[in-house]
């Protein structure tokens, strides 16, 4: 299905690995201009380069900057002044009880997974206003909703984006401009890959080995393996379309029924 996303213009942060760097893929696939945006210029260049020999028919941007840091961020809006597109996908992660999280650690998960996101956020958000189209999509975590209690300091910042996609969302009324937020359950990132191919004997393929992980660690999910990032690169390609207009402060589960409510 054609997205309807030719010749677009997406920045999506934290893009060179995992579950952003599959976005960037997808995204480009329906003809989007991806805007890469890491830390390492190297990474950036190497997946800027992966991009434009994969899909020839787009320009995919170099976006290198530390986007916690206000100084960077501005560097970029000079830099690239209008998006149509915006995945607010960087974030930090951390198993940690709840007596190990200083003052400074809940400032550092504030900062970076959410003021982060919010600057952004308010600078292309008046400029898709202006043009009647836009698209700001965060990516959350069921962690968002079902708090383990393993990283409570992650929970929090991911509840947070909910509610920010939905106070955004009620600038957007009467236009094409959409704010949502996905939730995605347990991905298979290249940690999470081999995290779980060390847990296991070196001669059983991987597909058991994610089976008998999901099955000892993860039973309540009802996919019982982990989501691709494409699966999710794929969700951000539809809802960044016109197709999706009628997503309106949504927040989209993709969970693989982790989580056990109707709602």
């Amino acid at each position: 299905m054609d997205m309807g996303l030719r010749n677009k213009t997406a920045f999506v942060t934290g893009s060179t690995r995992g579950i952003g760097k599959a976005i960037a893929i997808e995204l480009a696939r329906e003809g989007v201009n991806v805007l890469v945006n890491g830390r390492n210029q190297e990474e950036v260049e190497r997946i800027v380069k992966e991009l434009k020999e994969e899909f020839p028919a787009t320009s995919p941007q170099n976006a290198t900057a530390d986007i916690v840091d206000r100084q960077q961020r501005e560097v970029l809006f000079e830099k690239y002044p209008s998006v149509d597109i915006l995945v607010n996908n960087m974030g930090i992660y951390e198993i940690m009880s709840y007596e190990d999280v200083s003052d400074e650690v809940w400032e550092k998960y504030f900062r970076t997974n959410v003021l982060a996101a919010n600057g952004l956020s308010k600078f292309y958000l008046t400029r898709m206003l202006k043009n009647d189209f836009g698209r700001i999509i965060f990516i959350a975590s069921e962690e968002a909703i079902m708090p383990s209690g393993q990283m409570p300091q992650y929970g929090m910042t991911k509840s947070m984006l909910l509610s920010l996609s939905k106070s955004l969302s009620k600038l957007t009324r009467g236009t094409e401009v959409t704010c949502n937020t996905i939730m995605p359950g347990p991905t298979l990132s290249e940690n999470v890959y081999q995290i779980i191919d060390r847990l296991f004997p070196d001669d059983l393929p991987f597909s058991e080995k994610e089976i008998q992980f999901m099955a000892a660690n993860l039973p309540h999910s009802e996919l019982q393996r982990f989501i691709r990032p494409f699966e999710i690169g794929r969700l951000v390609a539809f809802l960044s379309s016109p197709y999706a207009a009628a997503f309106k402060g949504s927040p989209i589960r993709m969970d693989g029924g982790m989580v056990p409510t109707i709602f």
